[in-house]
C-alpha cells in the first residue's frame, strides 16, 4: 500500500505542475508575442529491494515526473495597430534587447516606444537593437518608417536594421520573465519579414487551455480518491488484524 501511496503522490505533484504550466498559459492569453508552453512526462522506474525469501525478479515502482516544459512555437494572430511603433515578425525571429546588465535577451513583443532620451524601447523600457547598438531617434522626429526587412528610418536618415536573430532549436531558449527569452549562439537573420504597425497575439488558445485545465483537475481529484481509499483500507486493516485475540 505504501508503494501506491507514493506513485499517487508522484502523480498529484506531476498533475500540480502541469496545472501551474496552463494557469500560466492562460494568464498571459492576452499577452504579446506570448508563447504557450507545455509540461513534459516521463515514466520513472524504482527498483524495489531484492526478493530473498520467494525467488522472483525485481518489481520496479513506475512514477511519473516532469522533466521541463516546451515551448509551443506556432506563429500568433497579427492585427494591425496603425501605431508606427509597433511591429510584428511574421516566421522565425526575435528582436535583441538589452538588459540593465547589459545582456543580450529576445523577444517577440513588438509594442515599442520612445524613452525621454531617445532610444526605442519595449513595453518594459528595455533598449532595442540595430546593427549592435541601441536605436536613437531624435524627439522631434513624428515620420518613423520600418521596412519589410526591419530597416528603420526617418525623413532624415536611415536608423539602422534591426538585430532579428534565429535560433537552431528554438527549443534551447529559456524564459527570462517578463515575455523575454535568452539564448547561445544566436543567429543573424538573413531575411526577415517585419509588419509595421502591427503586433502578434499570443498562441494561447483560451477555450482549449481551459478544458485542459478542467481535465487535469479531474485527475487530481481522482488521484486523491484512490488515496483515500487506500488510506482507508489500511487502516480498516490495522484494526481488524488488531482486535483479533492471540
Amino acid at each position: 500500500m505504501e508503494n501506491a501511496q507514493l506513485i499517487g503522490l508522484s502523480r498529484q505533484s506531476a498533475l500540480r505542475r502541469n496545472l501551474d504550466v496552463v494557469a500560466n498559459n492562460l494568464a498571459n492569453v492576452n499577452t504579446t508575442g506570448y508563447k504557450a508552453q507545455r509540461l513534459l512526462f516521463e515514466e520513472f522506474l524504482m527498483p524495489t529491494a531484492q526478493a530473498t525469501e520467494f525467488q522472483r525478479p525485481d518489481r520496479p515502482l513506475s512514477f511519473a515526473q516532469d522533466v521541463g516544459t516546451a515551448t509551443v512555437m506556432t506563429q500568433g494572430s497579427i492585427r494591425l495597430t496603425g501605431n508606427p511603433l509597433d511591429l510584428a515578425i511574421e516566421g522565425d525571429g526575435y528582436l535583441a534587447v538589452t538588459d540593465a546588465d547589459g545582456e543580450q535577451l529576445y523577444t517577440r513583443a513588438g509594442s515599442l516606444a520612445i524613452d525621454p532620451d531617445g532610444t526605442l524601447v519595449t513595453d518594459g523600457g528595455l533598449p532595442v537593437m540595430a546593427e549592435g547598438a541601441p536605436v536613437q531617434i531624435n524627439l522631434e522626429d513624428t515620420e518613423i518608417t520600418i521596412t519589410k526587412d526591419g530597416m528603420i528610418s526617418t525623413p532624415q536618415a536611415q536608423l539602422g536594421r534591426l538585430d532579428i536573430y534565429t535560433f537552431e532549436d528554438n527549443q534551447t531558449l529559456q524564459h527570462a520573465g517578463a515575455n523575454l527569452l535568452s539564448g547561445s549562439n544566436p543567429i543573424l537573420a538573413e531575411s526577415p519579414t517585419v509588419i509595421q504597425g502591427a503586433l502578434e497575439g499570443s498562441n494561447v488558445e483560451g477555450v482549449r487551455e481551459i478544458s485542459r485545465m478542467i481535465d487535469i483537475t479531474r485527475q487530481y481529484q481522482s488521484v486523491s480518491k484512490m488515496m483515500s481509499q487506500r488510506n482507508e483500507l489500511r487502516q480498516r486493516s490495522i484494526r481488524e488484524l488488531g482486535s483479533v485475540e492471540a
